[in-house]
């Protein structure tokens, strides 16, 4: 439960603070749910359609959905245990209420187009007076729509969307926006749903009956995915919390999962590091499959695997390489970027950007995730297909032909190309996984080719990659710039986790790039990325370390890294990408990256600890 207090009667801040945030969703789309009550970011009817409610990313013009108290109250948010039902409670001088907020999940597709979000209040204790306020801006603010009440319902009309309010008490029409006031005594409820409506999607009322009978339906829903986690061991409340958070990112018409459900929120206040998530990308995925499974839970790997069946084929992505860096949750390839010139960003904090020119990138690291998660799928899931043994055949037997070009690297830097370690590493590892594979399985595969390629990359590595200057392997050959992605190198088993050159790199990256227990990618002033302004330390390299920590045997270490890293969490065990010099959540959230790695560290790190 949320541990601060915010008075409703205090000059309200513009923006909240990117913690003060939970996250609801139907497995389709989400909405951020701030602490004051307001929803300030909702796109309908998926991850990536324009936004309805963006005030997170412009406070006048985004458009909100406020509930809240009507007078003065402290603030507190928590999830209904073991589910993604988060409720919003209110302390005021007269009574206690509190506002629960979900989206029901249902396999019945016309119902799922509805992408039904409901909102239902009730006073605890005492008495307690609410208002709210719902403001609609279509299209991320520049369709306009009208309103119109009618049968007890308020449809919003755009020329893209239409949405219908449903409510238990008086709506009073605004302009473009409807409000209510209204009290509750203790026992009383009232209920607010948004439907998207039109097509087979008809408008329809939300009553008492009708709201509990969702609430305890999804409820019951997260409970029952939930309870196929393995997962016994320490943390065990911060592993679920991140594996429903997992849940919530992934596409279910597709099996997609999107790297953040949120777009540009900054890395930095004022600075130009504002990037789209709402996309799949293919390692981000990959290595949440990875993360899923180690917790049992086999049904996201499968859809995720559907989809690189159905809307990914090695071939048909850019000249750069047979996969692109990122796709559309429907598979499509174009994700072009652009700006909204019209929003001026999280806190004044432009530009905002809805698509991402990194698909446009070379990322030779995407084939090593996507074939280590293949790989783990075949060992821990399902055996893959002969159409699927295919195309990692033909993903590997590019790799060896491509694997010592330089590129833009994980961290997608817009500096120009190197031949990054990191890129290397993962293209060893591709071509590994898929030698263990074939040699599991029987698989026909050019075995004497993938093990000479395989071998040349090892040396490379080994050769090139360590400078002999820093006493560690560094961001790229003939450089002596340290990267934080290295750290992936025991964890891949590309080295032992107590090689002396590896001590020696994670004793260099300590000294460098670790602040009491968080991690630095990298140092922007010695290795340019082409953008301006510094950044915060980067969660999944904190995780990277925890882990490389406990594979060293230095668990002391190791779990007082993992502890401290888990007082940055928000509220409710949610992280963001980044974290900031005084403990705040920066870029966009939640953020599959870090929930994905807290899970790999938590789980090794207990059973390492035994």
């Amino acid at each position: 439960m949320a541990d601060t207090f915010s008075r409703q009667d205090a000059p309200a801040p513009r923006y909240l603070p990117i913690s003060e945030h939970g996250l609801i969703g139907d497995l389709r789309t989400v909405a951020l749910v701030g602490s004051n009550g307001t929803i300030d970011w909702y796109c309908c009817p998926r991850f990536d359609a324009p936004s309805v409610f963006a005030s997170v990313l412009d406070a006048e013009r985004g458009g909100c959905f406020e509930l809240a108290a009507a007078e003065a109250a402290r603030t507190k948010q928590f999830y209904f245990p073991d589910t993604n039902v988060l409720i919003t409670r209110f302390f005021a001088d007269d009574g206690v209420g509190e506002v629960q907020d979900f989206m029901p999940v249902t396999a019945d597709a016309a119902e799922a187009d509805r992408h039904r979000l409901i909102r239902r209040v009730v006073c605890v204790r005492g008495t307690l007076p609410f208002r709210t306020r719902v403001a609609p801006r279509f299209h991320y603010g520049r369709d306009p729509h009208t309103v119109r009440a009618t049968g007890g319902l308020t449809l919003f009309e755009s020329a893209g969307l239409s949405l219908a309010l449903t409510a238990t008490v008086p709506l009073t029409v605004d302009g473009p926006d409807v409000r209510a006031d209204f009290k509750l005594v203790e026992g009383e409820s009232a209920v607010f749903a948004l439907d998207q409506v039109g097509g087979v999607v008809s408008p329809r009322r939300c009553a008492h009956v009708e709201a509990e009978e969702a609430f305890t339906a999804t409820v019951a829903y997260w409970r029952r995915w939930l309870a196929a986690s393995r997962y016994r061991g320490r943390w065990r409340e911060m592993v679920h919390r991140s594996a429903l958070t997992l849940k919530l990112l992934t596409y279910a018409p597709t099996g997609a999962i999107v790297a953040a459900p949120t777009t540009s929120l900054p890395e930095r206040l004022g600075g130009e590091r504002n990037w789209d998530y709402r996309y799949v990308w293919v390692r981000d995925a990959a290595f949440a499959v990875y993360a899923l499974l180690r917790l049992g839970f086999s049904g996201e790997a499968e859809a995720f695997m559907h989809f690189l069946t159905r809307h990914i084929s090695p071939g048909d992505g850019s000249a750069g390489g047979p996969l692109q860096v990122l796709y559309g949750i429907d598979g499509r390839t174009d994700v072009s970027e652009g700006t909204l010139g019209h929003l001026e960003g999280y806190d004044g904090s432009g530009p905002v950007r809805v698509g991402n020119a990194a698909a446009g990138q070379l990322q030779l690291d995407i084939y090593g995730a996507l074939v280590d998660s293949v790989y783990l799928y075949d060992k821990w899931a399902e055996p893959i297909s002969s159409g699927q043994w295919d195309d990692v055949c033909a993903l590997v037997d590019w790799v060896c032909g491509h694997w010592d070009q330089p590129d833009e690297g994980v961290w997608e830097t817009r500096g120009g190309r190197h031949p990054f370690l990191y890129s290397r590493l993962m293209c060893w590892v591709a071509i590994e996984r898929a030698i263990r594979l074939a040699n599991r399985r029987g698989l026909p595969a050019d075995l004497v080719r993938w093990r000479q390629c395989r071998d040349a990359v090892y040396r490379r590595i080994m050769d090139h990659g360590w400078s002999a200057k820093r006493q560690a392997f560094v961001q790229y050959e003939g450089g002596d710039v340290l990267d934080a992605a290295v750290l992936m190198m025991p964890l891949a088993k590309f080295i032992a986790p107590t090689d002396p050159k590896w001590l020696s790199t994670l004793d260099a990256l300590a000294a460098e790039l670790v602040s009491d227990s968080l991690v630095y990618r990298y140092d922007p002033e010695a290795s340019p990325d082409g953008l301006s302004g510094d950044e915060g330390t980067f969660s999944i390299c904190s995780f990277w370390y925890v882990e490389a920590l406990t594979r060293a045997g230095r668990l002391d270490e190791a779990r007082l890294a993992f502890e401290k890293m888990l007082t940055y969490a928000n509220h409710l065990g949610l992280y963001a990408e980044e974290i900031g010099r005084t403990g705040e959540q920066q870029g966009n959230f939640p953020q599959a990256f870090t929930h994905l790695s807290l899970i790999s560290a938590a789980y090794n790190l207990d059973r390492a600890l035994g």
